[in-house]
């Protein structure tokens, strides 16, 4: 049975999360731009009107690459590092600081999830009016991707957070944005000019390796796989993929690594609440 301390945690953590300014702005900036690039794909190439599920839906994958990770590190950290008064009574609570810590995760979760569903339904909305329900499985598909990205980046908001109260919330928050921009951006460019140097098979195998190690990554070449197939691969999805045999494979392996980073950086902030000093 799910402790009923947890249960408690979420309701309480997700009552605050959807009062939060920064979760209503965050839902209003998503639905905003995902209703953006569905009338602007047309406009950019000389038509007019909105694009359809299919095409809206490969252009929304890399906003959602950069904005869904942002907003769950730093709403996650700004919800899981509270004041030092805030805290103390938190945490003396009668359960444990796991359930605790676990109750509050599945809270933001939910509420994150939640803002991004909003976006998503009014973008969708529009787009089934103006141009029907062609493609609205990978639309669907593409929803589901960012719920992985927000536990992902929830979970590493955790690990940041534990512990992190008072003044060291602000050392929190500058971690999350440089965790942000190292697997959103850095990360790709680094091990791309790092390969070019590379003779061939060294270089696939630092390509392959590459994109189970990011969980942004990961992410992106599960998405595109089922998406568009191996027409949009880049050089690092394409070396996985042949590594790997077949989509089936390849599916395995995001799978796992999905699964891992939102597992292991949980547990690990889940240890360090046990033993930090609050």
């Amino acid at each position: 049975m799910i402790p009923i301390a947890l249960l408690l945690c979420a309701r309480q953590e997700l009552l605050l999360a959807t009062r939060s300014r920064w979760t209503q702005l965050f839902a209003l900036v998503f639905a905003a731009l995902a209703l953006a690039v569905a009338s602007t794909g047309y406009i950019l190439s000389g038509g007019y009107g909105v694009q359809d599920f299919s095409r809206t839906t490969v252009s929304l994958v890399q906003l959602v690459l950069l904005l869904v990770p942002l907003a769950s590190l730093l709403i996650g950290v700004l919800s899981l590092a509270p004041e030092r008064g805030g805290a103390e009574i938190l945490f003396s609570q009668p359960a444990s600081r796991t359930a605790i810590l676990a109750g509050q995760c599945l809270g933001l979760f939910t509420a994150l999830v939640s803002a991004e569903a909003v976006g998503f339904g009014l973008a969708g909305l529009v787009i089934f009016s103006q141009a029907g329900d062609e493609g609205a499985a990978g639309f669907f598909f593409l929803f589901g991707c960012s719920a992985l990205l927000t536990a992902i980046f929830l979970s590493l908001a955790a690990l940041l957070a534990a512990g992190a109260v008072g003044r060291k919330r602000l050392r929190a928050l500058a971690l999350a944005l440089v965790v942000w921009f190292g697997a959103t951006v850095l990360f790709d460019v680094t091990v791309l000019g790092i390969a070019s140097f590379l003779p061939s098979g060294p270089a696939s195998r630092l390509l392959i390796v590459s994109v189970l190690v990011n969980p942004a990554d990961a992410v992106r070449t599960g998405a595109l796989l089922a998406l568009e197939g191996t027409s949009a691969f880049g050089a690092a999805s394409l070396a996985f993929l042949r590594f790997t045999g077949g989509v089936t494979g390849a599916g395995f392996l995001l799978g796992a690594s999905v699964l891992l980073w939102i597992a292991l950086p949980f547990a690990w902030a889940a240890w360090r609440m046990r033993g930090a000093d609050l």
